[in-house]
């Protein structure tokens, strides 16, 4: 009897062991996995982001094509991803609607507020000029690029 109680014994130990054994080692894989964090934006876009503002990628191409054959101010490739040189393009525009910031690409409340005179001026536009590129302005950035010829 004695031997069984010792065999269990035996067995329950070594059972323990190997659990033991393969929680620490899975520990010790877990604690090696780095951290991923999501960033999240919430002041102006980067100067190397693309911010299309609600537009699909062919209004988009409208913008650009405006920017580059009727305003002059744009010499970037017609791709419908605004990025930096578009949104220069576009703050020398805006300069005639209000836009007093640096020519940089980047899509701040100035730049909000300048494209919205300009789409307010323009008719498309009937909000606040807040500097929030909100549902309404997004909208009437697309209603306004819907409409610009593209050759």
């Amino acid at each position: 009897m004695r031997s069984n109680k010792v065999r269990a014994l035996a067995s329950v130990t070594a059972l323990l062991g190997i659990t033991a054994g393969t929680l620490a080692a899975s520990g010790t894989a877990v604690a090696a996995t780095p951290e991923r964090h999501q960033t999240v934006v919430s002041g102006p876009a980067s100067i190397t982001e693309v911010v299309n503002l609600g537009l699909s990628t062919s209004l988009a191409k409208r913008v650009q094509f405006y920017l580059s054959h009727y305003a002059g101010v744009y010499t970037g490739a017609i791709d419908g991803l605004l990025g930096t040189e578009s949104w220069k393009a576009m703050q020398r525009v805006l300069r005639s609607y209000g836009y007093t910031g640096a020519i940089d690409g980047i899509v701040g409340t100035g730049t909000i507020k300048a494209l919205q005179q300009y789409l307010k001026s323009d008719g498309f536009y009937s909000g606040a000029i807040d500097g929030i590129a909100g549902s309404g302005t997004q909208a009437a950035f697309a209603a306004w690029a819907n409409q610009l010829p593209m050759d």
